[in-house]
């Protein structure tokens, strides 16, 4: 019997041994593969990765739960430069950004990162524009700072709590930091690399997800143990803020414009939309035909609805 369990006990760890080493592996691969393309400024302790493109009145992006600056190069950046200065952030824990020391991922406390980012990039109030969870942090940004920015432009944001967490994001509701560790070392990267497609065609519904985006869109960054760790964090700390947030809605300062696809199947439009518009004056919205990835699937439609965004605010503030 004691020979039995000590030989299961063993089996075990070599076992966890094999994954933790096979993860270390990828991780090392997919760097390798997708190295930091922008610069690295030192902030509150956090280490942020951001991308400063193009030239004329600045456009700040912000990616949403899982995402990086991936999602915007994709297809929309090139879009934008022509006319604006475009910085792209890999949010803390993000991509190539790195959190502080005790951070939490909480959208009020990445907002209030957020405006000291542009505050020492001197920027002046430009058009902060988020997707999805960046919808959130955006919304923090505004209702906390207002003086740094001029307006929002939100793409299919996430403005209230969902009753449950959206199915392609389930797995990621841990609890525990211990245990949020230990399946970001095991079983997340196998996991992913065998799911990944499904996930993502969940994520991009109706449409089909690119089959160029694990490169192009830098999906493949997901496959971190990092990753898997701080989006897990970000996706459980976002309960902690948007209740309180909601009821302050009302007070937005400064103009929200909404752009959500009819047939998001990650966030609702009626309630992160619809329900946003009825809070406050300052929120106008948009709804097309598309699903949640509106910057992949529709760069086009969503390039003039920021730039819409970024002109009619400037000449409001002129």
């Amino acid at each position: 019997m004691m020979t039995a369990l000590l030989f299961a006990v063993a089996l075990v760890a070599l076992s966890m041994a094999a994954l933790v080493i096979f993860t270390a592996i990828t991780a090392h691969r997919v760097e390798k593969a997708l190295p930091p393309r922008g610069q690295f400024f030192e902030i509150a302790g956090a280490r942020i990765h951001y991308l400063d493109n193009g030239s004329g009145p600045p456009i700040v992006i912000l990616h949403g739960l899982g995402g990086q600056m991936g999602n915007f190069t994709y297809a929309l950046l090139e879009r934008l430069t022509p006319q604006f200065r475009v910085i792209l952030i890999d949010r803390p824990g993000s991509g190539y950004s790195r959190r502080a020391p005790g951070a939490t991922g909480r959208p009020t406390e990445q907002a209030t990162l957020i405006a000291e980012f542009i505050r020492k990039l001197d920027l002046h109030r430009p058009l902060l524009v988020g997707h999805s969870l960046g919808g959130a942090i955006a919304l923090g940004v505004a209702l906390d700072h207002p003086q740094s920015i001029m307006g929002l432009a939100l793409i299919a944001p996430l403005t209230h709590l969902p009753k449950q967490v959206p199915a392609p994001f389930r797995a990621l509701d841990i609890k525990s930091d211990f245990l949020r560790w230990l399946v970001a070392w095991t079983v997340a990267t196998p996991i992913g690399i065998r799911l990944g497609k499904a996930i993502l065609d969940a994520i991009f519904s109706p449409e089909p997800a690119p089959v160029d985006f694990p490169i192009r869109g830098g999906g493949i960054l997901g496959l971190r143990p990092q990753s898997f760790f701080n989006t897990s964090s970000d996706l459980r700390a976002a309960s902690l803020d948007l209740p309180s947030m909601v009821n302050r809605y009302s007070s937005l300062q400064v103009p929200v414009r909404i752009l959500y696809g009819t047939s998001d199947k990650v966030l609702s439009p009626k309630l992160n939309g619809e329900a946003m518009k009825a809070k406050s004056p300052m929120v106008s919205l948009e709804l097309v035909s598309g699903g949640h990835m509106l910057p992949i699937t529709s760069p086009d439609l969503t390039a003039k609805f920021i730039t819409d965004a970024a002109r009619s605010e400037s000449a409001v503030s002129a």
